[in-house]
Order: C-alpha cells, then structure tokens, then sequence
C-alpha cells in the first residue's frame, strides 16, 4: 500500500501553514491528486512529500523557488546523473558567491560600527576630563 499524506499531515510535519503548501503547489512544486466531492481533497504522495522536503532544504540554503524547482524537477527527469549534478554545483557555486559577497559586506559594515564606537568612547572620556578639570 503507497503511503498518502493530507495537506494537514504534511503542514503538521514540516512545520508551515497550509497556505505556503498550496503556494508550492502553484509554483509546480508540489503536485497532489485530487479526490472527494469537486476534487476538493488533496491527496499527497511519498514523492510530494519528498520534493516538499527538498524545497525546504532549498529555501534554507537561501536559493530562491525557481532555482529549487529547477534542481528538484532535474531529478524527476531520467537525464544523465552527471550533468545534473553539475547544474547543482553551479547553483550552489553561485550562490555560494553572493553569500560571501554578501558576508564581506556586513564585516565591512561591522568594522567600521566598531570604529564609530571606539572614536565616541574615546570622545566620551576626553570630556569627562575635561569636566573633571
């Protein structure tokens, strides 16, 4: 028997609201069946639940939904393992530049806050002497 999840089951699991499933599921992330009056039911697969893991994952490495969608759908497809893998390096290698682009900035940012500080502190006693004269 194939292990199904509800939207419910999968929102409990991973911790997200039933909107932000749904949302994946419009961007083609997700694709449950639908059974019940209208096909008002979703009906989750081990693949959806998978995927949605892996979206997640995604999200956490800070690559956006259409990068995760584009790795994730590269596995879905019966392509050669190889260039896939390379794609994924490529995206992360990417990625992996912003980030540290991004890091350099904030240490710059850091450094000079540091600086501001050490001149106000430095500002602060040589008045204290003063008014101790």
């Amino acid at each position: 028997m194939t292990t199904t999840y509800t939207i419910g089951d999968l929102a409990r699991e991973f911790d997200l609201t039933t909107r932000a499933i749904r949302f994946y599921e419009d961007l083609g992330l997700l694709q449950p069946e639908r059974n019940g009056p209208g096909g008002r039911n979703r009906v989750y697969t081990q693949r959806d639940r998978t995927r949605l893991k892996l979206t997640l994952r995604a999200k956490r490495l800070g690559l956006s939904l259409t990068e995760a969608k584009d790795i994730i759908d590269m596995y879905d497809s019966p392509r050669d393992t190889g260039a896939q893998l390379n794609k994924f390096l490529d995206v992360l290698g990417a990625h992996r530049v912003q980030i540290e682009e991004q890091m350099a900035d904030l240490q710059s940012n850091l450094d000079e806050i540091k600086e501001h500080q050490r001149e106000a502190r430095a500002l602060l006693k040589k008045a204290g002497a003063k008014n101790d004269a």
